[in-house]
């Protein structure tokens, strides 16, 4: 063990390949937030806010935003892989936080990659009529596919993106052209009577929490830094108009879904997009948005195992995980050693029934880092000798954000499901016991821990 986390002095030793522009770091980051979760989310959002559910988007925007434009200006000061991890131990020192960091946003993708595994399966079996074809024999054809596309360069991932997101804009923006004619046909700030006498604009809250979640995914812009050309360029611009393109889709869905379908059975529909196109085209056949999901739900996927990826190789490099997931291929220049073990991971995972609980509580993993990467801006504003980046922001927006993440966190605990939080703390007891073996099994190499790498 001795060995475990040093690097090589070679001057030949493979990098990451830049090549990513910003057209395809917003399309990257567009991928990762437009997945199939909107088409079920516009439902579940007007149950709680009725037609003010586009509201409820704009304020989620905002909300989101805080944290993004940290992401954003973190990125043009510090460009690298597994850049939450860096930031954190650059700005509180403590080797325990950044570890865990890092295996609580690799425990999220894993989850989803898993998850979208299975839901890639059930939507290819109904599109394509093979009933009786397990479930699993899909996922984990789609998993190796992933595999193969992620080792053969980032590149090629970054085009497959493209083309997945393209599909899924287009399909969103299919039903803001069926539905258009609706605009204007119904009051939008109209919501659900309550018997507690709420004002409206506690309503709208209450379902912008839920609507944050459709922009859970700019995260994974930042892990990609290495592989970016002018990064502390290219990622800011690359994650704001992602954010920005987003918003705009989701809200002019929101409308169009309340416009065309009334938002009670709206909220009631089992595919509510589907159901709104029904009605406003039902020229569209329905299979077209399962196809479209298929896109979809790949893409995510796909974002989410790059994403990872680089996580296990950007913290091999800064000495928080054994040399071997630093290595780059040669010729491929991806992470080849870091692709195969997520593989491995992901093949038993997907096996798994149902994980859904395990996906519910990786939201909260992904708010606790959100919400210790902005204090870590905070920190490093304030700190003198600090360099500034090519995207600066003032102070308070770090705080702020800070302190949106833990009123969340605090929104999704107080729902009484005790299951969630439960597996996000098993979760973090397990990177916490992976921590302290390693520093049984090497203590020297972990006292390195922060060291950029040679």
């Amino acid at each position: 063990m001795g060995d475990l986390h040093k690097k090589t002095d070679s001057g030949d030793e493979p990098t990451l390949h830049r090549s990513v522009g910003p057209f395809q770091m917003a399309l990257y980051g567009l991928g990762s937030m437009l997945g199939a979760g909107i088409y079920g989310l516009i439902g579940k959002a007007a149950g709680e806010v009725g037609n003010a559910v586009w509201l409820a988007f704009l304020v989620a925007l905002v909300a989101a935003l805080l944290t993004a434009l940290s992401y954003a200006s973190l990125g043009s000061r510090y460009p690298r892989a597994a850049g939450a991890v860096y930031v954190a131990h650059r700005a509180y020192g403590f080797p325990l936080l950044s570890f865990m960091v890092g295996l609580a946003l690799v425990c999220s993708g894993l989850t989803s990659v898993a998850t979208q595994s299975r839901v890639f399966g059930a939507n290819f079996i109904e599109l394509f009529g093979l009933n009786g074809m397990p479930i699993v024999a899909i996922a984990l054809c789609y998993l190796f596919a992933m595999t193969v596309i992620v080792f053969r360069g980032i590149q090629e991932a970054m085009w497959v993106n493209v083309l997945c997101t393209v599909v899924s804009i287009a399909g969103l923006l299919l039903v803001v052209a069926v539905g258009v004619s609706y605009w204007g046909s119904v009051d939008y700030l109209e919501t659900p009577p309550t018997s507690g006498g709420e004002q409206t604009f506690l309503i709208v809250i209450q379902g912008a929490v839920l609507a944050f979640f459709a922009f859970i995914g700019f995260e994974d812009m930042y892990n990609v830094a290495e592989e970016v050309r002018e990064p502390e360029r290219t990622i800011p611009l690359g994650l704001v108009s992602a954010m920005v393109i987003a918003a705009v889709i989701y809200i002019a869905v929101a409308i169009t879904a309340v416009s065309v379908v009334p938002w009670q059975e709206l909220a009631a529909a089992p595919g509510p997009i589907t159901e709104v196109v029904a009605r406003a085209a039902p020229i569209v056949p329905p299979i077209l948005f399962t196809a479209i999901t298929i896109f979809a739900v790949a893409n995510t996927g796909l974002v989410n195992f790059v994403t990872a990826s680089r996580l296990l190789y950007g913290m091999s490099r800064q000495n928080l995980l054994p040399n071997h997931l630093g290595r780059v291929h040669r010729h491929r220049r991806t992470p080849h050693i870091a692709i195969l073990v997520l593989f491995l991971v992901l093949v038993p995972l997907a096996l798994m029934g149902t994980i859904a609980e395990l996906a519910a509580a990786t939201v909260l993993l992904l708010l606790t880092v959100f919400a210790v990467v902005n204090g870590s801006l905070f920190i490093l504003k304030g700190r003198k000798g600090e360099p500034p980046g090519r995207f600066e922001i003032p102070r308070i927006i770090p705080a702020l954000g800070f302190l949106v993440c833990l009123g969340l966190i605090a929104v999704r605990v107080s729902t009484g499901d005790w299951r969630a939080p439960a597996i996000a703390g098993g979760l973090l007891l397990g990177c916490f016991l992976i921590y302290l073996l390693m520093r049984m099994l090497d203590p020297e190499a972990m006292r390195e821990i922060g060291r950029e790498d040679a």
